[in-house]
């Protein structure tokens, strides 16, 4: 500031040291050039630094060190700060989340709450086998686990439109982020169903609990007990394991019965006005009308 005075004509740089409480030496003083060692460190570090853009500084002085240089950190770290070479930090991505349409809650009756998830696997020869998860989480039903190579938004569409004609379509469905479950045309197809959306928060998978129960079940007693070869094999073996775990492998949580044995005992009642079939319900009054059974097998 008192070479910005004095040059601009203010005062004399006596007074300007005086009114500021500064040293006249240190205003005379001149800094030394750098000596050619550092001068020829900061040429290199530039050379380094164009080469590599989005090194930082740790792995800048690793080169460095590898060519002979001396030089500590710490000193590279100033130096690169003193010539506008730091690396700005990655901006972090957000990820992409679906739109929840109905709030958090807890299934009441059949047919209320709906989950769905993915599991890997693989066969004997490392192909590849991707399973999509349709479960009922009051009555704990498995109504879809289909093993499949790759399995899209358009495959995930089928796969439970055959589910919901089976079974009636839930009020909602709750699921992850993933990308198949948060597709546009997914989510407009579950719109045109009136089926409510509950996505769970990312890096969260303790909120969709009974999927993921379901899963580690699933691996325990079917997928590290079997050698699947082909994907026919696959398909046979697991829908076998899907037809014994419905009717039955017994639950603690269901009182040691097995899924569609606790739903027999549940009241069946009418669909709700708009839906494309019918669903089972409890609550609803009985209809005036000869009831028509949708109980078909599993």
């Amino acid at each position: 500031m008192a070479t910005l005075v004095v040059f601009d004509g203010v005062c004399s740089g006596r007074a300007a040291c005086r009114y500021l409480g500064l040293g006249r030496s240190t205003f005379h003083y001149q800094a030394r050039p750098p000596c050619e060692r550092r001068q020829q460190l900061i040429v290199r570090t530039h050379e380094l630094s164009a080469l590599h853009p989005r090194y930082g500084y740790r792995r800048i002085v690793a080169l460095l060190r590898r060519e002979g240089w001396d030089t500590s950190r710490k000193q590279v770290q100033r130096l690169r700060r003193a010539e506008g070479l730091r690396v700005p930090p990655p901006r972090r991505r957000q990820s992409r989340r679906g739109l929840s349409t109905g709030l958090p809650t807890q299934a009441t009756h059949r047919g209320h709450v709906w989950t769905w998830d993915f599991v890997a696997d693989a066969t004997v020869h490392g192909g590849t086998l991707r399973m999509l998860t349709v479960l009922d989480e009051h009555t704990k039903e498995v109504h879809v686990l289909r093993p499949e190579r790759r399995i899209g938004s358009a495959e995930v569409i089928t796969l439970v439109q055959a589910a919901i004609v089976q079974h009636g379509a839930p009020e909602f469905i709750r699921s992850d982020n993933g990308s198949e479950f948060i597709a546009h045309d997914l989510q407009q197809w579950l719109a045109d169903q009136h089926i409510k959306t509950i996505y769970i928060t990312p890096a969260s998978p303790w909120e969709n609990g009974f999927v993921e129960s379901f899963h580690s079940r699933f691996r325990d007693e079917c997928l590290n007990r079997e050698q699947l070869w082909t994907l026919t094999e696959a398909r046979v073996v697991i829908e076998d394991f899907r037809q014994d775990y419905n009717s039955a492998r017994p639950h603690s949580s269901l009182g040691y019965q097995s899924p569609q044995g606790f739903a027999a005992q549940l009241t069946p009642s009418i669909p709700r006005s708009g839906r494309p079939t019918a669903s089972l319900r409890e609550g609803l009054p009985t209809p005036l009308r000869p009831a028509i059974s949708t109980h078909l097998p599993d």
